[in-house]
């Protein structure tokens, strides 16, 4: 039985097409902190969580953004190790949230062809939360349109902690040289390591700083900040972020 056919993305509703850029000039992998929900929702008389929801649309339209333009792997921070500091309250419907939000997207990823990794620590999330995440890497498994890693519990700390402790207990079994050990072989314990380092970091709401966010895959990305909260952000102003990448010389320490 032939494979089907991934379905194209909608068109934004502005009619907006991506720029044409020279192929090569493409990042294969877009990183987004997803920051000022609760800035948007404030500046409205809202509640908080009436950010998060308006930021699940401006989520759903960048994927199908970076679908059109070509990039290849796309990283999105849901939640954070840290976000547990919040008020119980917060905590209980981020995590509802983030559950209802898999469940209800992603049969439409999949249609799409956009293949589901999840990227975070088990313990502490919820058995609900992690259930749907299974679902829909599972559903997802043979896509190859897009890889969306959704990293939820997730820290770049945490990452590299998890990793270091994985390469300990090979050490300590016999299963691994510690001398041998090189960045090429780290790379192999993170989360998801089919996924390569990041080439473009994009952080919406103006701030100007990484939040512990994919730090070792991002040591020599290309950074952008948009000064828009999330809420407003779409595929557009996902173009203009790659378009000023495109324009950038990527030397790698070389000059």
């Amino acid at each position: 039985m032939s494979k089907a056919v991934p379905r194209p993305p909608e068109p934004h509703p502005s009619g907006a097409r991506p720029p044409q850029l020279d192929p090569r000039a493409i990042p294969a992998h877009v990183a987004i902190v997803m920051d000022g929900n609760g800035r948007w929702a404030k500046a409205r008389g809202l509640a908080r969580t009436e950010g998060h929801t308006r930021g699940e649309g401006a989520l759903f339209d960048t994927i199908q953004g970076a679908i059109e333009i070509g990039v290849r792997y796309l990283s999105v921070f849901a939640f954070s190790t840290e976000n547990w500091r919040r008020s119980p309250d917060e905590v209980r419907w981020l995590l509802g949230f983030n559950r209802t939000v898999i469940r209800r997207r992603r049969d439409a990823l999949n249609e799409m062809g956009v293949k589901v990794l999840w990227a975070g620590r088990a313990p502490k999330l919820w058995q609900s939360v992690i259930k749907e995440l299974r679902a829909a890497e599972r559903l997802s498994r043979h896509n190859d349109t897009l890889t969306f890693q959704f990293c939820m519990n997730y820290g770049g700390r945490a990452e590299i902690v998890d990793a270091a402790r994985r390469i300990a207990a090979d050490a300590r079994d016999g299963r691994l040289d510690p001398s041998h050990l090189s960045e090429k072989s780290f790379h192999r314990y993170l989360y998801q390591p089919e996924i390569p380092d990041v080439d473009l970091f994009i952080r919406s709401s103006g701030e100007l700083r990484l939040s512990n966010f994919q730090l070792w895959e991002s040591a020599y990305a290309e950074l952008v900040f948009v000064d828009k909260l999330w809420p407003d952000f779409d595929r557009r102003d996902l173009w203009q972020a790659i378009g000023e990448y495109a324009g950038r010389s990527r030397r790698y320490g070389s000059a």
